[in-house]
């Protein structure tokens, strides 16, 4: 999955596959993860955030979607 870089404190970089609704994100400390099942909004919402991290902390961490570490 491609990946844009983002300016964060914790993130490096977000991907996101529409058709199988996954969610990738590469955190600064080199791990990614994949969550599942997250709508293209949160992912908008992601990309268009003033804080990166306090929308990933908010809406995705907290929100419960099922994940995956991939690295």
């Amino acid at each position: 999955m491609n990946r844009d870089q983002v300016s964060s404190s914790n993130l490096a970089s977000v991907g996101y596959d529409a058709q199988t609704q996954t969610l990738e994100i590469e955190f600064l400390n080199g791990s990614i993860y994949q969550y599942f099942n997250v709508p293209e909004g949160i992912y908008s919402g992601l990309m268009s955030a003033s804080s990166h991290g306090r929308y990933f902390d908010s809406y995705i961490k907290k929100g419960g979607f099922a994940y995956k570490r991939i690295r």
